[in-house]
């Protein structure tokens, strides 16, 4: 059994792709959420067993996911120690949580998963970073990845880099929407609808996306063959260099970092 504690947007993510990938059948996957609206809401829309409460889910499971927000899974963990096996798989997705912070609220040795997913998981198309406490097996890690590929890609990272993984990919999707944003209102601007404004931005950014995982070629060999001697795009990203839009990138990713690490 499956258990999922939390069920808020990333938690659908992660039942979407569980069920999407055929891993286990609807009835295998045991959620519960304080609100009973949403408790509801998901039994009906997925077919999901739901529990009594979060105790009852970490009895009745042998992997529990933490779908909780992290100013709460502290809190969430004291409900469910007690509840836990020595063999209970425990995936946290809760941001800036180490997994010697998870241990110490559980009070015991935990075999647990960090994981950093992002919002595209809502689409399966995410990227995932994740780090294994050491008493967890080869298999089980294997059964986590399988997991958390379900909605995306995922790779193992050193804990010390899961606040990089925060900035390059947990949070930097807001910074696409604010780029998309923004082409998308100049496109407007210079008299185009909103409509097809935002489906040629999303799309050159998918493209663009897509063309470097694909063709496996540095950024810099990409954009280099978009810029023609004297041509359009050149001008275009002397503006961008000279408005300082790559430093700008950096740092914001910096402060994300720092806040991700608790500096």
């Amino acid at each position: 059994m499956i258990g999922i504690i939390g069920l808020g947007n990333m938690a659908q993510a992660i039942i979407g792709g569980i069920l999407g990938e055929g891993m286990v059948s609807e009835g295998n996957i045991l959620g519960y959420d304080r609100d009973a609206k949403v408790r509801n809401a998901i039994a009906e829309k997925y077919g999901i067993a739901i529990a009594d409460n979060n105790g009852d889910v970490t009895s009745r499971s042998d992997i529990v996911i933490l779908a909780v927000k992290p100013q709460v899974i502290g809190t969430v963990i004291e409900e469910i120690s007690a509840k836990a096996s020595p063999e209970t798989l425990f995936i946290s997705i809760a941001p800036g949580k180490s997994i010697e912070w998870l241990t110490s609220k559980f009070g015991k040795e935990t075999k647990i998963v960090r994981c950093m997913p992002n919002t595209p998981a809502l689409v399966r198309a995410g990227m995932t970073g994740y780090c294994v406490s050491r008493n967890v097996t080869e298999e089980e890690k294997n059964t986590a990845l399988e997991i958390i590929s379900s909605f995306g890609k995922a790779e193992e990272v050193p804990e010390h880099l899961m606040a990089a993984v925060t900035s390059v990919s947990g949070s930097s999707p807001a910074y696409v929407f604010i780029m998309i944003e923004a082409m998308a209102d100049q496109a407007v601007a210079d008299g185009m609808s909103r409509k097809q404004a935002y489906q040629f931005a999303a799309q050159a950014v998918f493209g663009s996306a897509k063309m470097m995982i694909d063709t496996g070629r540095h950024p810099a060999e990409l954009k280099d063959m978009v810029c023609s001697p004297a041509g359009t795009t050149i001008e275009a990203v002397k503006v961008l260099e000279r408005s300082g839009f790559r430093a700008a990138i950096q740092d914001a990713m910096s402060a994300c970092t720092d806040r991700a690490r608790g500096v």
